[in-house]
């Protein structure tokens, strides 16, 4: 099932959470060093990470009981907690380092941001209070405070401009910042100045034959893009059959190189984009970025393709 993107703040929501990040990665010191130090940056917040793994329901649950109702929780298996009282974190430490880099942020930001510190007496953490789907305003300023301390504000996006516009160059800096590949990605594309986004699609699975249908689990767009291509109806699922599913790697490769493809813009004209696909197994990513306007006489489609275009009245 294709997952809506709900990570955006009003312009003002969004200054006072950069605002408090910013006078984080200051008093722990963490501009200009990388990765960027969560450990000192989590101290700098006062909260303090328990190292023991006691993430299990038996904790769980005398948590909550001691939260006394005061509880923040969450939605599917629990993998953060954050005790407001005693500031203390608590992480599931099977998750992905990456996974567990975010989530200490996120924890942070709940420990921070000091309209929300009040709230709650206990905040829970899952896949979904991670997602940005979630409309919860909370999560969404918390996702946003761990994005712009991970990523040091603006650092990441002037770095990321002094490379060619591939998706090999957010995949070299996750390495440097400390960010997984997704989150790496995603603020690759919505701090960009292009007309670019994302299409996160599930691993394909395959059927018989050389077919398979890769889910389109999310699109990630720069305003630009939205600007110029509104709501793009995009399908639900790829194949071999069209010209994004064509250059999803297969047998084991990790990347396609730069290929064709066009879009109709809001205006239905035709626009030239360049596609470019990546996959570490757990997501393929689709970045698509355009290059300007195309006649429609001069406008070629790969054989197999399927015109996409902006949803109506978008």
């Amino acid at each position: 099932m294709r997952k809506p993107d709900d990570s955006s703040l009003t312009q003002i929501q969004h200054a006072a959470v950069q605002a408090e990040a910013r006078r984080v990665l200051s008093e722990a010191d963490a501009i200009d060093r990388f990765p960027t130090p969560v450990e000192d940056i989590m101290e700098a917040a006062g909260l303090v990470e328990i190292s023991d793994d006691i993430l299990n329901e038996n904790f769980i649950e005398k948590m909550r009981r001691k939260a006394s109702g005061a509880l923040k929780s969450a939605i599917t298996k629990v993998i953060g907690l954050f005790d407001c009282r005693s500031r203390f974190v608590f992480i599931d430490k099977s998750l992905h380092a990456s996974k567990q880099t975010f989530v200490r942020l996120h924890e942070t930001g709940h420990g921070t941001m000091e309209w929300q510190c009040d709230a709650y007496a206990l905040v829970e953490e899952c896949q979904r209070t991670l997602d940005p789907e979630l409309a919860d305003l909370f999560e969404r300023e918390a996702n946003v405070f761990a994005s712009e301390v991970l990523f040091q504000l603006d650092k990441f996006e002037t770095e990321a401009a002094e490379y060619d516009f591939s998706v090999f160059t957010p995949i070299k800096l996750s390495k440097k910042y400390g960010g997984s590949i997704y989150a790496t990605i995603r603020r690759y594309v919505t701090t960009s100045w292009r007309a670019c986004t994302v299409l996160v699609l599930n691993p394909p699975q395959f059927t018989e034959g050389d077919g398979f249908r890769a889910y389109l689990r999310r699109q990630v767009p720069s305003s630009r893009f939205t600007e110029i291509f509104g709501a793009v109806n995009w399908p639900e699922y790829f194949t071999p059959d069209d010209s994004i599913g064509t250059i999803i790697p297969k047998a084991g490769r990790k990347a396609s190189g730069k290929r064709q493809i066009g879009l109709v813009d809001r205006r239905g004209e035709y626009r030239d984009c360049i596609v470019e696909v990546f996959t570490q197994t757990y997501q393929v990513f689709v970045l698509i970025h355009d290059v300007g306007a195309l006649s429609q006489k001069n406008f070629i489609m790969p054989k197999s393709a399927k015109r996409i275009s902006p949803r109506p009245n978008s």
